[in-house]
């Protein structure tokens, strides 16, 4: 069975940076794209990166760009989202999810969330 974990979530400060973990088992990775999404209160889901199998794709929200970096290492079955200079439109739960190969591919599986919370 696939599963998803995320980890690295927390409570920073504006400007402070955090790293999410996706880590996988069940499954490796190297034959799925990871996307990762965020939640906020009263909010839309929103997706924020997504990675291709491969690392040879990547995207970013508009919101999000040259300030989130997504990264995969499927030597050891996870993939990161490092975030820096955080706001406080930026709190909300973070989400993993895999796709088939390409970003472009329905998300079937889902982890359960880690909260991020960026506030002075």
């Amino acid at each position: 069975q696939l599963q998803l974990v995320e980890s690295g979530g927390g409570l920073v400060q504006p400007g402070g940076s955090l790293r999410l973990s996706c880590a996988a088992s069940g499954f490796t990775l190297d034959d799925y794209a990871i996307g990762w999404f965020r939640q906020a209160p009263g909010k839309e889901r929103e997706e924020v990166s997504c990675i291709d199998n491969n690392g040879g794709w990547i995207s970013y929200a508009d919101s999000v760009k040259g300030r989130f970096t997504i990264s995969r290492d499927n030597a050891r079955n996870t993939v990161y989202l490092q975030m820096n200079s955080l706001k406080p439109e930026d709190t909300a739960i973070y989400y993993c999810a895999a796709a088939v190969y390409m970003c472009t591919t329905d998300f079937s599986s889902w982890g359960q969330g880690t909260q991020v919370t960026v506030s002075s």
